[in-house]
């Protein structure tokens, strides 16, 4: 059973995208960085650290992100409207 708790500050939403590992880890990893961001986000606006060290974790964290999107292998698609 999910802790409630848990549930709020960490929230999970089911993938709905074509089902591949790679895709899946992705998505992941996507989320985990969205919540980072919003945590960062959310210390800089109250003013518990100053907008450049918020600036600099937010970027650092997109890095891994986008070297995770490399190391998985995927690829970038075009959106469905102009296929």
């Amino acid at each position: 059973m999910v802790d409630p708790k848990e549930d709020f500050l960490y929230p999970r939403t089911s993938y709905r995208g074509k089902f591949e590992p790679g895709n899946l880890v992705f998505n992941a990893n996507l989320q985990e960085f969205a919540q980072r961001v919003n945590y960062i986000c959310n210390l800089e606006t109250s003013g518990k650290i100053p907008s450049d060290v918020a600036y600099q974790q937010i970027k650092d964290l997109w890095k891994v992100l986008k070297q995770s999107f490399k190391d998985l292998g995927l690829k970038e698609q075009p959106p469905k409207d102009l296929e």
